[in-house]
């Protein structure tokens, strides 16, 4: 098969990190030479960079984005018979995580408009038992944080961001992970900004908190091998991660520009099309970490891009609630009417930022076709 005619992926970690090869392995190189391996100058920079591009006091490398929502609960107090509000339209990490910690989810409703927490839906959801709110900001695109965070105050509820999927996004210029109590982010491979391996964060508002997960993050200790705080783990983000992702957020506001630049061509060769395409709320900055439409025919749609090389994917095919290793425990207050509506429906198209031009061209003519249009 020739190059022109390669299979075309859904994401593509290593095209992305392609151009900047040179420049990540001088950073492995320059840690492999260092001999310090963890809590060293590059994680402390990276730290200090994220929290001042978030802006929040302060951030904590970690080893997961699961991870760091686990400390982000137990940061804030959540554990064994608290409940917390979240989505069963997510990344089963989300759940798994509250569940990790003892606590209790309740699944709420999406607004089907941008597959995200739907703040009417917490009214009659919450009770004395709510320790916390997991708002998801899915695909790349901001929850309503307004209602939600107003909600949270109204109850005295800390508000945690789901922001594994959204790094860079934005509402009213202000970036998700500062807005709540606790941001929690994912660097896996795939993420608007990829290890090459794994990684998460921790960025809160207040220095507290800063402080109790970095006790968190190594056995609860407050001073070497003196443990103090209760329920501490080992989570690291390691020196070479760190490097790696040192380099990579010198290009990331290029890589999330260019993910909006794909989207803005398939919004607009898409638009005659019976497909549900992508919403970006006013005053929202969306990322595009996936791209995801809506068909009453996905899965032939899937089927015919298949036989053309073109890869698809599903984020995601089975809500938690109807999966037995996460729903168990959980609470539904509500009927899932949306949640469940769109699992049959909607279907991720190719983007990343290392896609090249012709790919994109394959990607667009492909789905058109399906639709008999030239």
């Amino acid at each position: 098969m020739s190059s022109q005619r390669q299979r075309i992926m859904v994401a593509n970690p290593r095209a992305d990190h392609a151009y900047l090869r040179e420049d990540i392995i001088a950073a492995m190189v320059r840690v492999f030479d260092s001999g310090s391996y963890m809590f060293g100058p590059e994680v402390a920079r990276f730290e200090k960079s994220m929290a001042d591009r978030i802006g929040t006091t302060g951030a904590v490398g970690v080893g997961s984005g699961t991870d760091a929502l686990v400390l982000a609960l137990l940061a804030l107090g959540v554990g064994p018979g608290d409940e917390v509000l979240t989505v069963s339209h997510t990344a089963g990490p989300t759940v798994a995580a509250v569940l990790m910690v003892g606590a209790v989810p309740v699944l709420v409703d999406i607004d089907p408009s941008i597959y995200c927490l739907d703040p009417k839906t917490l009214q009659e959801a919450a009770n004395i038992r709510t320790k916390a709110i997991i708002p998801v900001h899915l695909y790349g695109h901001p929850c309503d944080m307004e209602a939600i965070c107003a909600f949270a105050q109204t109850r005295h509820i800390p508000v945690i961001e789901d922001c594994a999927q959204a790094l860079e996004a934005t509402i009213n210029g202000r970036a998700v992970g500062s807005i709540g109590d606790v941001g929690c982010f994912s660097f896996y491979p795939t993420k608007n900004l990829g290890a090459i391996g794994d990684g998460g964060l921790v960025a809160a508002r207040t220095r507290d908190i800063v402080d109790r997960l970095y006790q968190l993050r190594t056995y609860g200790w407050s001073k070497p091998q003196f443990s103090e705080v209760p329920n501490g783990r080992c989570s690291r983000l390691d020196e070479l991660q760190a490097a790696i992702l040192n380099v990579k957020l010198e290009h990331l506001a290029c890589d999330i520009e260019r993910r909006r630049e794909i989207a803005g061509q398939y919004n607009a060769e898409f638009a005659d099309l019976p497909l549900v395409l992508p919403a970006e709320r006013l005053g929202c900055r969306h990322t595009y970490h996936l791209y995801v439409v809506r068909c009453d025919r996905r899965d032939a749609l899937a089927e015919h891009l298949a036989r053309a090389g073109i890869g698809s994917g599903i984020h995601y095919p089975f809500p938690v609630h109807v999966q037995p290793g996460l729903a168990a425990g959980s609470r539904i207050p509500q009927p899932l009417r949306f949640t469940e509506a769109i699992a049959d429906e909607i279907l991720t198209l190719p983007l990343h930022p290392g896609m090249p031009l012709e790919a994109r061209r394959r990607v667009i003519e492909s789905v058109r076709s399906y639709f008999g249009k030239s």
